[in-house]
């Protein structure tokens, strides 16, 4: 839990202190605007998960937790940190799993939205409940006339041991026998040119993707810059796209990075119960030797090399 300095209130405050803890009380949703967050912001955690930029200013209150900490090594960025590390992780953060907690990423781009939902994938695995990502970023904080803060922030640590709750979460185990059964549908959420072989994450083994899936690439969820869209239009678009009619969806990409994007918008806004993120992804895959599909022959390969050059 982050220090914080409390006022001692007087009992004739005592309307205000009960309006106040009415507003601890109250939830945001998976998202949060940045004017709905300000007046509420000393009541909750922010995590702010940029890395060099955190020093230049900061919501006030926020405490820096670089994405990388929720990654994998360079050989396969997806992979999750195991139990122990990562609870020295969330700990060493001060988090506890009662902790109201506001995810703060940049909001340069649609790409960038995806670092934040992973990183709430990641702490709803953990066992935290009350997660919402600030919509738009520090980008739409500013924007909307907030200051940042660039003052030091101390962070208490806390004991915190953590159990993963799998429900979200698909492992290579979990797709092999979603292809046995045929009932999963395995959404991929890289644009079209990586699902069709024509592009390949440099970590990948090969070009292609898995077997039977299908595509939704994650900047489907974005009609107004980096502001994905709201809940009522995720299940617009969730139903549109048939995904609603699924028996189970994993979504994966490269790395788990943009998949987390199509994970948070059917599980979190649409409200699809079976949607699991398949944090490995095509990395993953490919360099355990799985089998793949829509990988390019000789001739096309070199020929995708010919195109990537120019």
């Amino acid at each position: 839990m982050l220090t914080t300095t409390r006022l001692s209130l007087s009992l004739g405050a005592g309307l205000l202190l009960g309006t106040a803890a009415t507003a601890q009380d109250a939830t945001f949703g998976p998202l949060v605007t940045a004017a709905t967050l300000e007046p509420d912001l000393a009541q909750v955690e922010v995590l702010d998960i940029r890395d060099d930029t955190y020093a230049d200013g900061h919501l006030p209150g926020a405490v820096n937790a670089p994405y990388g900490l929720f990654r994998g090594p360079a050989d396969n960025p997806g992979q999750v940190p195991g139990t122990e590390e990562l609870s020295t992780i969330l700990g060493d953060l001060g988090l506890e799993p009662s902790d109201r907690v506001v995810i703060a990423y940049q909001g340069e781009d649609v790409s960038d939205f995806g670092a934040a939902a992973r990183v709430y994938w990641t702490l709803k695995s953990s066992g935290f409940e009350d997660i919402s990502i600030l919509n738009g970023g520090i980008n739409a904080w500013t924007e909307a006339g907030f200051d940042l803060s660039e003052e030091a922030v101390e962070v208490q640590p806390s004991d915190i041991e953590l159990t993963w709750n799998d429900r979200w979460t698909a492992t290579a185990e979990t797709v092999e026998a979603a292809l046995e059964q045929g009932d999963t549908l395995l959404l991929d959420a890289r644009p079209e040119s990586f699902w069709n072989g024509e592009q390949a994450h440099s970590a990948a083994a090969k070009p292609g993707t898995i077997p039977q899936s299908e595509y939704f690439e994650h900047a489907g969820w974005f009609s107004d810059g980096p502001t994905i869209v709201d809940a009522e239009a995720a299940v617009a678009l969730a139903q549109e796209q048939d995904f609603t009619g699924a028996e189970e969806i994993i979504s994966f990409c490269n790395t788990g990075h943009w998949a987390a994007t199509n994970w948070f918008a059917l599980s979190e806004l649409a409200g699809i119960d079976n949607v699991k993120l398949y944090p490995e992804s095509v990395v993953g895959w490919s360099n355990a030797g799985y089998e793949m599909a829509n990988v390019p022959g000789p001739i096309r390969t070199m020929w995708n090399k010919v195109k990537s050059a120019f």
